[in-house]
Formats: structure tokens, sequence, C-alpha cells
């Protein structure tokens, strides 16, 4: 039992430390990045690494992620008769939900490792202490351009899935249920308002940032060599996936009510 309650405490602390640091370190990002001059050149260079090279993942995902609520919704509305609303279910369980979530748990993966492996290696080589050396901030100069970078490529990579993923839905109405293509996307239109789409987007602006800002966390942070790269790779993706899944929750009830 006593061992019970000290791991309990041991997570508990070790969440307060991560959150709080985050936070911190999100607040010196913002603060940073307003005195200038803004590193414009890196940022655009962070945002073809992480967000224009992401794009095949997001293609493969978005589709099949498409063509599976189409065939669920299908044999689901069958027994129903209701099968001429499928259009209508899969477009708005794709702007609202599936797109921006299904973008963000595996590009924020993929990319927050990457990140945080990047600065991990520049933080146990010292790297990072050098650059402290040399009089440049390691923030703006590692942190804000990643950061940025991924707070306006993850709304893209979004919209994008959306319209991948719509034409996957498309393929399964055509073929199981015998939709034309022109019913299809009139019961889109119908079916989605300008707030779903913004909905996702929204939703999608928080996640990137909140990529960036672990990504970064994680790896300035980095100690114990090669293992402390691995582990800090590993954390990464673990609290990527539990803060974009606890706070979709969160902002989804936002913005209902709002």
């Amino acid at each position: 039992m006593r061992e019970f309650f000290r791991m309990i405490g041991w997570r508990t602390d070790y969440l307060a430390r991560f959150f709080g640091g985050t936070a911190l370190l999100a607040v010196n990002t913002a603060a940073v990045s307003m005195k200038g001059p803004f590193p414009w050149r890196e940022t655009i260079r962070q945002m073809h690494l992480l967000g224009v090279k992401s794009f095949t993942i997001v293609i493969i995902t978005s589709i099949f992620t498409g063509m599976v609520l189409a065939l669920q919704f299908a044999y689901g509305l069958e027994r129903f008769g209701a099968q001429m609303y499928v259009a209508k279910l899969v477009s708005l369980s794709l702007f609202r939900e599936m797109g921006p979530v299904l973008t963000a748990l595996l590009v924020g993966g993929k990319v927050g490792a990457g990140i945080s492996a990047e600065l991990g290696s520049m933080s146990v080589t010292e790297q990072i202490d050098a650059v402290r050396a040399l009089g440049a901030n390691p923030v703006k100069k590692l942190v804000v351009p990643r950061v940025v970078a991924m707070t306006v490529m993850m709304p893209l990579l979004a919209v994008y899935a959306d319209v991948i993923g719509l034409f996957g839905g498309m393929v399964v109405c055509m073929s199981d249920v015998g939709m034309t293509p022109r019913y299809f996307w009139t019961s889109v239109v119908e079916a989605s308002k300008v707030g779903d789409v913004v909905h996702g987007i929204a939703k999608c602006v928080f996640f990137g940032f909140a990529v960036g800002l672990i990504g970064c966390y994680q790896g300035i942070r980095t100690t114990g060599g090669t293992e402390g790269v691995g582990t800090s790779t590993t954390v990464t993706v673990v609290m990527v996936s539990i803060t974009v899944l606890i706070s979709d929750f969160f902002l989804s009830k936002l913005f209902w009510i709002l």
C-alpha cells in the first residue's frame, strides 16, 4: 500500500512539474516572439519540415477514415432505411471531430517526437548551452519557430484532411450505397455550416500550439545522453496524445456553449 501511494505521489508530482513547466515555456515563448526581430526564415523552414512533409500521413489517414465512417454509417442506417443521411453524418463527423483529432494525434505524435529528439540531442551535446554562451536566446531561436510553425500548419492540415476524407466517403457512398457524386456533395453542403468547419479548425490551432510546445519542452529539458533522448521522445508522444484527447473534450464543450 505504501508503494502504491508513493507511485501516485510521484506521478502527481511529475504531472504538476510537466504542466507547470509547459505553461511557463508558453508564457516565455509568447513574450519572446513579440520582441523583434522575428525569425521568419527559420519559421518558414519549420513549416515545410513539420507541416508540408506531413501531407502523406494525412492523406492516408483521412481517406481511409472517411471510407470507414461512410461504411459504418451505411451499414448502421440500412436497417432503418436512412442511408440517404450517410453523407451528412460523414461530413459532420469529419469537420467536428475525426478530421481535427486524428490529424492532431498522428501528425502531433510524429512531429512532437521529431522536435523532442532534435532538441534533446542538442541538449545532451550541450549545443543549447552554446547558444546561450553566444548571447542568443534558445527560446527565440529554437522554440518560437517550431511552435509558430505547428500552430499555423495544424489547421491547414486539418482542412486538407477534411477534404480528402470527404472524397473517401464519397467513393464508399457511390460503391456501396449507390449515391451519385452530386447528391453526396449536395448533402454535405446542406448538413454542414460554417461553424462546423470553424469548430474543427479552431481546435487545431490549440492542438498545433500544444504539440509544438510539448515537443520543445521535452527536448530542452532532456538529460542522460542517448537514453534520455529516447525517453523524452516516448514521453512526448504519450503527453501529446493525452493532451489532444483531454483538450478536445473541453474545447468541444466550450464551442457548444458559445
